[in-house]
């Protein structure tokens, strides 16, 4: 999938299709069309019956005379003008790329359309929104159903000269964070059979040789060597042994963000076993390693300039003899031991040992993702990330890029009562809390690990894995995570 910036008139762009996008304001949706129904030569039935309106999702197909650049004119709905918003535009795109896919087009323009936000945002989000909609998983499918009907190129369309240079720069970025998101959906939802620590260790040394910087792999030697009993303990029931991987880009006279992912590469609980029901999903328990994998594509990609690391503890929770049981006992990378009343609340576990080993980089901020728990789901639903940490103004940049990508996060109180439910009266602190307060507590747990830094924990288990297909996300791994952090390293100050 390409996209591109092209600065010509509509009736000359060479494409199989073409979306012009109308507000539903009475006013704008008659001089709009009246605008398109002169440069185009043709009639717009649908709004002349009524049928279209220009409502939010609305979409009518317009075929034109031969003899023009293009056959069809889709006509796209935006609603109320007073009422636009970037996402707005990602659906409006994605209505159009998905019809464009149906009509089996090969290449599809979006024209500008009219917009008082601001032109670089406008034309990235089209193109963001255009792009990720497109996206299938169907590698492990032998007869595809669609390889004749893929859109090869999308297309930004202004006739304004000014419009050039932003226009290109948006597409381009667009281009970019679209491919790093799409790499994050890939290796989410690939099965366990085929990912799993040491391939997930592969795919991340694979991309930093490609995209320009570092990954360092230890192997389960050197993670014992390290103390770090959260990883040895989870992974003690597989037969795949843990990885830790350390990826690092940009200057060290930068200031030093450090991304952890939780990398549970399959999660049946270990002996605290899963109902089997929905267990599948639980090939997806490694999204926040995705998202910070995917992180680094970008950022390396666009030359951002932060010194970044990822930290990503690797392993699968598997039950058998060897497994960790309810009962045992971890000592953590920075000495402090942990009761395991739960071995199916894991990533708590490796993500411990993975914040106190951030603290050797002397981080300016840490930003730990973790698909950690199901109350999170419980309480947030689908629709926004769980949000705890240590310092508002950090919690609150990351809400406004959340609010700006819409991968929205919510904050959640790290209120000093909840910390008792974690108390253990064997270790320093025991793995869950009980039923009450389920992702606060899990929150709880890391920030016993952090070290003297600004941290935030990012509960991704509502967003990461979705039950059904949206405009522009589907069903399965969303690469929720990859667009937030870009957005915030992009303007973190």
């Amino acid at each position: 999938m390409k996209l591109t910036f092209l600065r010509s008139f509509p009736d000359r762009v060479a494409s199989d299709t073409i979306a012009a996008f109308l507000y539903e304001d009475a006013a704008l949706l008659r001089k709009e069309t009246a605008t398109l129904a002169k440069i185009f030569g043709t009639r717009f039935p649908a709004i002349d019956a009524g049928d279209f309106k220009g409502k939010e999702g609305e979409v009518s197909v317009t075929y034109l005379q031969q003899g023009k650049a293009t056959r069809r004119l889709l006509l796209v709905g935006l609603g109320e003008k007073k009422r636009l918003t970037l996402e707005r535009f990602r659906r409006a795109a994605a209505v159009a790329a998905k019809r464009g896919r149906n009509l089996r087009a090969q290449s599809l323009a979006l024209l500008l359309p009219s917009t008082h936000l601001k032109l670089n945002e406008t034309i990235f989000a089209l193109a963001e929104g255009a792009m990720l909609s497109l996206y299938r998983f169907d590698k492990y499918v032998t007869k595809k159903e669609h390889d004749d009907t893929k859109l090869q190129e999308i297309f930004v369309v202004s006739d304004q000269r000014e419009h050039q240079k932003t226009g290109e720069e948006a597409v381009r970025r667009a281009q970019i964070v679209c491919e790093a998101t799409y790499l994050a959906r890939d290796l989410a939802n690939t099965p366990g059979l085929d990912l799993y620590p040491e391939t997930l260790a592969q795919e991340a040394r694979l991309l930093a040789e490609r995209c320009g910087f570092s990954a360092q792999i230890l192997d389960e030697r050197e993670i014992k060597e390290l103390g770090m009993g959260g990883i040895i303990g989870v992974c003690q029931g597989s037969v795949r042994p843990p990885r830790f991987i350390i990826l690092e880009y940009g200057k060290k006279s930068n200031r030093t963000v450090v991304l952890v992912g939780k990398g549970v590469t399959f999660d049946t609980g270990g002996i605290s076993i899963k109902p089997s029901a929905g267990m599948s999903e639980m090939k997806m328990d490694m999204s926040g390693a995705a998202a910070v994998i995917g992180t680094f594509e970008a950022v390396a990609r666009l030359k951002l300039p932060v010194h970044l690391i990822g930290l990503i503890p690797a392993v699968e929770n598997m039950p058998s003899g060897s497994a960790l049981r309810p009962g045992d006992i971890l000592r953590h990378y920075n000495g402090k031991t942990s009761e395991v009343d739960n071995t199916d609340a894991e990533g708590r576990l490796i993500l411990a040992d993975a914040l106190a080993y951030a603290s050797r980089y002397n981080p300016a901020v840490v930003i730990d993702l973790a698909t950690l728990t199901g109350a999170c789901v419980v309480a947030l639903g689908h629709v926004a990330t769980g949000m705890m940490g240590n310092d508002e103004r950090l919690m609150e940049h990351l809400k406004r890029a959340g609010e700006k990508t819409y991968e929205r996060v919510w904050p959640l109180p790290l209120y000093d009562e909840y910390e008792k439910l974690i108390k253990s009266d064997v270790a320093d602190v025991k793995n869950v809390g009980g039923r009450w307060a389920g992702a606060i507590t899990a929150g709880w747990f890391l920030r016993k690990f952090i070290g003297d830094y600004k941290w935030v924990h990012l509960d991704i288990a509502g967003t990461a894995i979705l039950e059904e297909t949206g405009d522009y996300t589907q069903k399965g791994g969303s690469g929720v995570g990859v667009r937030l952090l870009t957005e915030f390293l992009r303007t973190w100050k």
